[in-house]
């Protein structure tokens, strides 16, 4: 996949909210592509985390305490919370198709993180917006 169309699959992802273009292909460049086959396994509850999803194709199913919640497919995300944490998993999402996503290990972004102060200032305005309303 092109490095435009991973920063445009990146820009939906409410955690990258306040990203600029560049940072955003910095982001971009940490992101792999992955073929995923139907029933694989993204995340468990209740497990350590570690990796971001963007869905490019296919779908996947989200449970919670063995409960579906919701389907999803498209451009969907997940996992971001466990880019930024070391808390469990708070949902089990599994593939229900064939399956293409792009996929940021926590430790590589937290190396982005590490190495660019304005990407984390931007992560953590998107972070305190999304809270905000929770806390009025």
């Amino acid at each position: 996949m092109r490095k435009d169309a991973k920063v445009e699959l990146l820009r939906r992802a409410p955690l990258f909210d306040g990203c600029s273009k560049r940072q955003l292909a910095d982001i971009a460049r940490i992101t792999d592509e992955i073929e995923l086959a139907d029933g694989a396994t993204l995340t468990r509850e209740g497990r350590p985390p570690g990796q971001f999803y963007v869905l490019v194709d296919g779908r996947v199913a989200v449970s919670k305490r063995g409960r579906k919640i919701r389907i999803r497919g498209g451009s969907e995300f997940f996992g971001e919370i466990g880019l930024l944490t070391r808390a469990p998993a708070n949902a089990t999402v599994v593939t229900t198709a064939p399956s293409r996503a792009l996929v940021i290990t926590g430790h590589d972004f937290r190396a982005l993180l590490s190495q660019s102060p304005a990407i984390q200032l931007r992560i953590l305005r998107s972070l305190a917006e999304r809270m905000a309303p929770d806390l009025l």
